[in-house]
């Protein structure tokens, strides 16, 4: 299981300088959950996922600051960002597994791992998509995959590079 970094969120989050009530904990997403998941920095800026009932009234409190990409609807107050959805994916698609704090969640690690995929397959060319990509995949093979497998095919490294596609044929090394 991969855990976070509470400590990641408190130091980074104050939701009370956007003076509103959210129905539902807002959803972090972006460079602060792979900061709490251990796997880089957080950015500039902090990204939630928020509810269409939140984004209503964030919108209807901040209507200067809406913002619209390619139908993915969101306000960006200060450093904060609240999408209601990515690629028209929404908070009820994003939240499911996510990890519960006080105040908000945090996107699940492998829903994070989805969201990297996204942007690295919609958008390539940009390296930090590539990067966040490499990352997460990196962090989750490492702490997913079978200790004794990954050691046991660390000892034939040799004849799966000599073998064609890396498959060694009856177990001859």
């Amino acid at each position: 299981m991969i855990t976070g970094d509470a400590n990641v969120l408190d130091h980074a989050i104050d939701l009370t300088i956007l003076d509103v009530v959210f129905d539902t904990k807002p959803l972090v997403i972006g460079g602060l959950a792979m900061a709490y998941y251990g796997l880089r920095k957080t950015g500039a800026d902090i990204d939630f996922i928020v509810t269409d009932r939140d984004y209503q009234a964030l919108a209807k409190r901040y209507p200067q600051n809406k913002m619209d990409r390619w139908g993915d609807l969101g306000v960006s107050i200060g450093s904060y960002e609240l999408l209601r959805s990515i690629f028209r994916l929404d908070y009820a698609f994003f939240s499911q597994r996510a990890v519960e704090h006080e105040k908000y969640k945090v996107l699940s690690f492998e829903k994070l791992l989805f969201m990297k995929a996204l942007a690295f397959w919609n958008q390539p060319e940009i390296p930090k998509h590539t990067d966040d990509f490499n990352l997460a995949m990196h962090h989750y093979l490492g702490a997913c995959q079978n200790a004794e497998f990954v050691e046991n095919a660390m000892k034939h490294v040799a004849s799966y590079q000599a073998a064609p596609n890396g498959m060694v044929l009856g177990g001859n090394y």
